[in-house]
């Protein structure tokens, strides 16, 4: 049947731009849209009283009214809270869509594979996309590093690092007791824990997505807070790490 979804937008020509790619998702059934948040709430209730809940929401911000992040926050309160994506114009916004959980935070023109990407993060939400048997696969193991310490040697694992910082052909791990120095470039070190949960935000720094305690974005500068240190993010890595942020806030519990 695919994903009941409610469009919101308060411009007709987005609203019917992004219909049509929703549309051509087949993993989306039914769509209905809104034009305020006013309507989206009623048609939302509706759909509730019928016994036909919206799997996803995917909002506009500035809207008159009800805007997108307000919105937001009433649709985190409900029994039964439908999954949020944001689709705006505005950067500065990822920030109130951490904060709230939500899905995905999609930035205006919409492509369709990034709107693919948003789509089956909805989809992994609400329990469609799991194994043939029904199970998630299990994360593989993280790589521990041999670390030099007084003459004996001992093992950080991934999960003890808050981050990484480039020296040279050298990467430095940061845990909450101290600092290590390891031979191995941090490009090589960014791809063997690749699946441990960190993440490259700067061509100087790896860092543990589940350490970040802030995300801050002032006049186009963006920096992460982790371990009490403040760490830039490059311009480039700026959408990715948001988006790995905000779909992390959304799982958690």
């Amino acid at each position: 049947m695919g994903l009941r979804v409610l469009a919101v937008d308060d411009e007709a020509p987005a609203l019917d731009d992004l219909v049509h790619l929703l549309r051509a998702d087949p993993r989306i059934g039914e769509i209905d849209t809104a034009r305020d948040g006013a309507a989206a709430l009623r048609k939302l209730d509706r759909a509730l009283a019928e016994g036909r809940p919206v799997a996803a929401v995917f909002l506009d911000i500035r809207m008159p009214g009800l805007d997108g992040t307000v919105l937001g926050r009433v649709l985190a309160q409900f029994a039964r809270a439908p999954q949020i994506v944001y689709v705006t114009a505005y950067e500065e916004h990822a920030v109130d869509a951490f904060e709230i959980k939500a899905a995905d935070y999609i930035l205006k023109p919409v492509r369709p594979e990034r709107l693919a990407v948003a789509i089956r993060r909805v989809t992994e939400a609400v329990g469609e996309d799991v194994g043939a048997d029904g199970a998630a696969p299990e994360p593989a193991e993280p790589e521990a590093m041999p670390v030099e310490l007084g003459g004996v040697t001992r093992f950080v694992t991934p999960g003890e690092v808050l981050y990484v910082e480039a020296q040279g052909d050298y990467a430095r791990l940061h845990t909450p007791g101290g600092s290590h120095l390891v031979r191995i470039p941090l490009a090589a070190l960014s791809e063997r824990w690749s699946g441990a949960g960190f993440v490259r935000v700067h061509r100087s720094h790896l860092v543990a997505l589940g350490a970040i305690t802030e995300l801050r974005l002032d006049s186009g500068r963006c920096t992460v807070v982790v371990g009490g240190a403040e760490l830039p993010v490059a311009r480039r890595h700026v959408r990715e790490l948001r988006d790995l942020l905000v779909r992390r806030a959304r799982r958690s519990p």
